[in-house]
C-alpha cells in the first residue's frame, strides 16, 4: 500500500488538476493499492493537518478543469522557519503530519517558492517528488512548466483583440502581461500577437527608444502601435538604482502599474493617444490548452513512476524534449530568466520588434 500526500502551492494556474490526475491514474493502473491524502490550501494544509482522503471519483472529469481541486495559498519560504502567531513550529508541524499519516511520499506542485520549501522538507528527511507549475516558465531545471502555454494563449488572444480597436482608432495600446521578474510570457505572447514593442524585466528599456520605435512606425504609415509590457518591466534609470533607492521610489509610486507610467511618458513625448489594457488574472484562469493537458499528464505519470520505484528528492522536468528527473537541490532557489543575447531575442529583433534598448 502506497500512502501519498499531495498539495498545490503558490498561485494557481491551468493544468494543476491534469497533473494531479496523471499522478493518481499512473499509480492506480500500476496495480499497487494506493491512498491519496489531499492537503488543502497548499502548505497551510500540511502545517495545520487540514486534509481529506481522495478517491478515484475526485480525479474524474478534471482533465479540462482549471484551478486546483485542493485549493492553494502562498506561504513564503522566508517565513517557514518562523513560528506562527500561536508559536507553532511550522516545519516540525509539517513533519509530524507527514509521519502521523504514515506517508510514503509527498507530491508537491508549484513554482519557485514552493520548490524551496519542498527541498527543505527533503533536507528534513521527508520523501518528496515535485511537479513544475507556473505561467512564468521561470523554474530552473526544466525547459517548460505547465500553465505557461495556456497563459500564452490567453495573453495572445488579448493582443489579437486589441489589434482591431488599435487599428480602428489609430492609437498606441499597451497590453500588460504577467511576469514580475521574468519575461518569457510577455516575450512569447508579444511575438505570437504581433506586438511591435516588447518590454521585459531582463532588458531595461529607454523610454526615448520606445518613442523612437513608435515614431518610426508612424513615418512608415502605420497608424497604431502595440506594446506588450511585462508587469515587471523596468527602465534603465530604475535598473541603475540600488535596491534601497528603488524600494524608496516604489513606496511613493503614483501609478497603478508600470504600464500606466510608460503610457504617460509616451503621451507626453509623442502627443499620441495611449491606452492600457491589463488582462490580469485571466491569464491564470480557464481551461488548460491541449498542450498543457498532455504535458501535465505526462509529468504526472512520470511522477507516479518515480514513486513506485522509490526515487525521491526529484522534480519531474522537461529538457531537450524529454521528460527527466532533476534533483531538488539543483532547482531550489534558482530562477530561469530570458537571456538578452538569446536566439529568440535576436530573432525577434530581426523581425523588427523593439525591446526599447
Amino acid at each position: 500500500m502506497k500512502r501519498i500526500g499531495m498539495l498545490t502551492s503558490g498561485g494557481d494556474c491551468q493544468a494543476l488538476n491534469a497533473a494531479m490526475r496523471g499522478v493518481v491514474k499512473s499509480l492506480s493502473y500500476s496495480g499497487e493499492p494506493v491512498e491519496i491524502y489531499g492537503f488543502l490550501e497548499g502548505y497551510k494544509g500540511l502545517i495545520y493537518g487540514n486534509f481529506r482522503m481522495l478517491t478515484g471519483a475526485d480525479f474524474s472529469g478534471i482533465l479540462t478543469k482549471g484551478g486546483t481541486i485542493l485549493g492553494s495559498s502562498r506561504t513564503p519560504f522566508k517565513l517557514m522557519r518562523e513560528p506562527d502567531e500561536n508559536g507553532l513550529d511550522k516545519v516540525e508541524a509539517m513533519k509530524q503530519n507527514y509521519y502521523k499519516l504514515r506517508l510514503d511520499c509527498l507530491v508537491i506542485l508549484g513554482g519557485n517558492g514552493t520548490h524551496k520549501t519542498a527541498n527543505m522538507l527533503r533536507e528534513e528527511g521527508l520523501n518528496v517528488v515535485t511537479l513544475p507549475k507556473t505561467i512564468d516558465n521561470d523554474l530552473w531545471g526544466t525547459d517548460m512548466t505547465f500553465g505557461f502555454q495556456s497563459a500564452v494563449n490567453i495573453a495572445t488572444d488579448c493582443i489579437d483583440c486589441i489589434h482591431t480597436t488599435a487599428a480602428s482608432h489609430g492609437r498606441v495600446f499597451i497590453v500588460e502581461v504577467m511576469g514580475h521578474k521574468v519575461g518569457y510570457l510577455t516575450l512569447n505572447a508579444g511575438m505570437a500577437g504581433g506586438a511591435d514593442i516588447i518590454l521585459i524585466p531582463e532588458i531595461p528599456y529607454d523610454i526615448n527608444k520606445v518613442v523612437e520605435a513608435i515614431n518610426k512606425r508612424s513615418e512608415r504609415g502605420s497608424k497604431f502601435t502595440i506594446l506588450a509590457v511585462a508587469e515587471g518591466a523596468i527602465s534603465k534609470e530604475d535598473a541603475a538604482l540600488s535596491k534601497k533607492e528603488y524600494k524608496k521610489k516604489m513606496a511613493n509610486y503614483k501609478y497603478p502599474s508600470v504600464s500606466y507610467e510608460i503610457a504617460e511618458k509616451i503621451q507626453k513625448k509623442s502627443g499620441l493617444d495611449v491606452r492600457v489594457t491589463v488582462p490580469g488574472h485571466t491569464q491564470r484562469g480557464g481551461s488548460p490548452c491541449p498542450y498543457d493537458r498532455v504535458f501535465a499528464s505526462r509529468l504526472g505519470a512520470e511522477a507516479g513512476r518515480l514513486i513506485l520505484n522509490g526515487e525521491y528528492g526529484f522534480m519531474v522536468g522537461y529538457r531537450n524534449r524529454e521528460i527527466v528527473k532533476v534533483p531538488l537541490e539543483d532547482v531550489a532557489g534558482k530562477l530561469k530568466m530570458v537571456a538578452p543575447d538569446s536566439d529568440i531575442i535576436r530573432e525577434a529583433k530581426m523581425l523588427g520588434i523593439s525591446f526599447g534598448d
